[in-house]
């Protein structure tokens, strides 16, 4: 009897565990044992518009090897590798995070017992720390591709809009970047205390605080001399956030667009007060290359940074449906805040 492993496929806004024999891995790739795979907030927003046609998601993963295809004996950063050996990698070239990978290539998504990785430019590097920390260096690396195309300086105020886990990941890189001010408008409260936690000298309530103008008012406050900050980040995929993040950035400064990777709609802005009168750069951020994956995991690898804290649930495979359901509305599982919820396969530790 063939090995087998269970799949999470989505259709629609439907989730199904199918169960699929475990290939062995052709020259050049690699199968891993799912730890944990993150649900990305492109994972939410995707699955708010229905999944057509049927699709393995997950692409922030982390995973120990289960088997080495021929020619496979070290990772990207020419560390050796072996099996039983603990490591991330990043999606591209990887696994098929939206596209359905058929009968012959089963494990082609993060939820799932296995993933197989089976392009053999997989970027792949061996980790050392605990899965609640690998399962975050797909996230932390767009943090650091927003950090560096913001140029944060040692000493700049630097605003993040959304204190969800790419907020979260953008305020822990502009912090490391040397960045002297951090403020961070998001909510509910419970996300915005992590941000507090990690890093943030303010936080602004949006709940409590619903009028744009008044948090307009209190986040300029919040700047040195009311100027507005030297770099903006906005990572909160919500549309009136765009203009209203503009309105926060000082004369010459910068604003990094992290989080509408999915196109949620149009919104209007001005280009005189918003671009020319405070000759503002803007930067757009779209996920992250190679370089900046082998960045975030040798900060991951070396800081002393609580990464583990950004993971608020683990769920198995079969509670797949409740996570995305708490990340859609209410932010709320099992009594508790939800923050980073991660699903794991058969070999993940709860």
């Amino acid at each position: 009897m063939p090995r087998t492993g269970q799949a999470v496929v989505t259709a629609g806004k439907e989730f199904s565990i199918v169960e699929y024999a475990v290939p062995d891995p052709a020259p050049g790739t690699v199968l891993l044992r799912q730890e944990l795979a993150g649900i990305c907030g492109t994972d939410i927003h995707n699955w708010q518009k229905g999944i057509d046609p049927a699709t393995m998601m997950g692409h922030e993963n982390v995973g120990t090897v289960e088997a080495l295809g021929k020619g496979v004996s070290s990772d990207y950063n020419g560390a050796p590798i072996k099996e039983g050996d603990r490591v991330v990698f990043h999606p591209r070239n990887s696994i098929r995070s939206y596209g359905f990978g058929g009968e012959d290539r089963p494990f082609s998504g993060g939820f799932a017992d296995y993933i197989y990785l089976f392009d053999p430019e997989t970027c792949m590097i061996k980790s050392k720390k605990p899965p609640q920390v690998g399962v975050l260096a797909e996230p932390f690396t767009v943090g650091v591709h927003a950090a560096l195309r913001g140029g944060v300086k040692i000493g700049d105020t630097v605003i993040v809009q959304g204190a969800g886990p790419i907020g979260m990941m953008c305020l822990i890189a502009a912090r490391i970047s040397g960045a002297g001010r951090l403020i961070v408008i998001g909510g509910p409260a419970g996300r915005l205390a992590l941000a507090r936690k990690l890093g943030a000298h303010e936080t602004v309530d949006i709940d409590a605080v619903p009028e744009p103008a008044e948090r307009r008012e209190m986040a300029l406050g919040m700047t040195p001399g009311r100027a507005g900050a030297d770099v903006v980040i906005e990572a909160a995929g919500f549309l009136p956030a765009f203009p209203e993040g503009l309105e926060l950035v000082k004369e010459d400064g910068v604003f990094v667009e992290v989080g509408h990777f999915v196109d949620v709609g149009t919104i209007k802005v001005n280009p005189h007060r918003h671009f020319l009168r405070p000759n503002l750069r803007l930067e757009g951020v779209r996920g992250s290359r190679f370089h900046h994956f082998v960045r975030a995991v040798a900060v991951m690898e070396s800081a002393e940074i609580d990464f583990a804290a950004v993971i608020s649930h683990v769920l198995p495979l079969e509670r797949v449906a409740e996570g995305f359901g708490a990340l859609d509305s209410g932010y709320m599982l099992d009594g508790k805040t939800a923050f980073k919820i991660a699903v794991r396969g058969a070999f993940g530790a709860s």
